[in-house]
């Protein structure tokens, strides 16, 4: 098989199947939202239930309503944020997520690299604090103050409060030598949200928000779905190795 005629077989198992693919072949996805099982999640999640799908609720636009069955993790308001038992290095995300008006969340990769999740839609002059953006460094005190403007995204992607989202990313973790110093950035290869190009080869110099000043880096991590800041719903919650 010649090389071209790979690379078109490889996106044809892609277009029917739905699996993103690489030269090595399919990737080994570990689906964190299958089912009506927190299993795959640390126990602190206090504000979190399963349900079998999410909408705005119709007496308050911003809230969100849960229906019945199983495999969408739903936080109504201000819960625990959610973090993986597992620890992840260099890997590819892809979940699937909604918000409701004026609400604000987030996915975190090795726990404090965050993209950010916001109501913004139809927003021109575009921060690191608008959906999709590289979330800014922080301080919390004397009071929450951005130190800078963080990543903007490319475009504007994001949906109407109430729709269905998607995010999909390539991350890198960063590298240390031997004697603990980091000699490489954490990096976003990648980020799509909804199917467009948002961010591509980011060097994260710090961690986001206030990690960058309260935690240390390190070369894997767990991935954090914020639940602090009010209601969201994830699905397709599936992380593979790069």
């Amino acid at each position: 098989m010649t090389k071209r005629a790979a690379v078109v077989w490889l996106v044809a198992i892609e277009v029917l199947t739905g699996a993103p693919v690489h030269a090595d072949g399919p990737r080994q996805w570990v689906n964190l939202s299958n089912g009506d099982s927190f299993a795959a999640w640390q126990k602190e999640r206090n504000g979190w239930k399963i349900v079998g799908e999410a909408s705005l609720d119709a007496k308050n636009p911003k809230q969100l309503h849960g229906h019945a069955g199983a495999g969408v993790l739903l936080c109504e308001g201000k819960a625990d944020n959610l973090v993986s038992k597992d620890e992840f290095k260099d890997c590819a995300l892809r979940c699937e997520f909604m918000i409701p008006k004026g609400s604000n969340s987030g996915v975190k990769l090795n726990g404090m690299y965050e993209i950010q999740i916001r109501d913004t839609a139809g927003a021109t002059k575009l921060s690191g604090d608008d959906c999709g953006g590289v979330y800014p460094r922080a301080v919390l005190k004397p009071g929450y103050t951005y130190l800078d403007r963080g990543i903007a995204p490319l475009v504007n992607a994001a949906k109407p409060a109430g729709e269905w989202q998607t995010l999909e990313l390539e991350f890198t973790s960063p590298r240390f030598d031997a004697a603990g110093k980091k000699v490489a950035n954490a990096r976003f290869e990648n980020v799509r949200l909804n199917g467009r190009l948002i961010h591509q080869k980011v060097d994260l110099k710090y961690p986001t928000g206030v990690v960058w000043n309260t935690k240390q880096e390190t070369p894997r991590g767990p991935l954090l779905l914020q639940g602090d800041h009010g209601p969201v719903a994830f699905r397709n919650v599936r992380v593979a190795a790069r």
